[in-house]
């Protein structure tokens, strides 16, 4: 696929979903195809955030990169058990949700659905993991299993060793979309990542976007009518279409 950073379509903010929720060898998927021809031996995986599939912020995202020509599947690795939208605004326990959430729960249904695409031909897997999602992005690109890596404000991770484990094991190229205020992926550890993989250090490419005055979950839910955390969406966007477009 050819690099056209003119021709990105941009990421919406609000609409209607165009994809179809479909189930894939018993693990539910939402997924999202271009409407023009586009490479059948590539798919981008999307791990959403601990709202799941189910929140159209994450249905949009899918059809947006579907947009730019790139089949998206998202994934429901939290087995149907996502966090509701509304707890977004109120309290929630999510230490206790996190419990049952952990690898053991989240990389079967992964792993079900990466078999079964590659059953139908599928040869090349882009990953794009937003908060949640960037810890199992990450573990996906330890085992080689996905050959280009986005993770945006990513959850989970611990600093620096899963940095340095994967530059030691992992050959996909990775893109990380950060921000200026986020107690998950905070300045220290954006620090850290450009030591180990900056300057050419990391062969397989990496790069490393900061979106000044956004805060955790930027990509995702921010808050639109702020004009830095909407160029921040939009701008990380942009920055995993190229990178999609580039290397995977």
């Amino acid at each position: 696929m050819s690099l056209c950073k003119h021709c990105i379509q941009g990421v919406r903010h609000e609409g209607d979903s165009q994809g179809t929720l479909k189930t894939i060898d018993g693990v539910a998927c939402y997924v999202a195809t271009p409407t023009v021809d586009y490479p059948k031996d590539k798919v981008i995986l999307l791990l959403p955030d601990v709202f799941g599939i189910e929140l159209s912020n994450n249905q949009l995202l899918a059809d947006d990169f579907a947009r730019n020509g790139f089949k998206v599947i998202a994934i429901d690795y939290l087995n149907g058990d996502r966090i509701p939208p509304d707890a977004m605004n109120a309290s929630y326990d999510f230490m206790a949700w996190l419990s049952k959430h952990g690898a053991d729960q989240t990389r079967p249904p992964l792993d079900k659905v990466i078999a079964a695409l590659k059953a139908e031909g599928v040869t090349k897997f882009g990953a794009t993991g937003y908060c949640f999602g960037g810890r199992y992005t990450f573990d996906l690109a330890f085992d080689n299993v996905i050959q280009c890596a986005v993770v945006s404000h990513p959850s989970l991770l611990k600093v620096p060793e899963d940095l340095k484990k994967y530059f030691s094991k992992s050959q996909a190229p990775l893109l990380i979309n950060s921000c200026e205020v986020d107690q998950m992926f905070p300045a220290e550890a954006q620090t850290q990542a450009d030591e180990i993989f900056g300057d050419g250090k990391f062969a397989p490419g990496y790069k490393r976007e900061y979106f000044p005055g956004c805060t955790h979950g930027f990509a995702v839910r921010g808050d639109m009518s702020d004009p830095l955390i909407k160029a921040g969406k939009e701008g990380s966007f942009k920055a995993a279409v190229e990178f999609f477009l580039e290397r995977l």
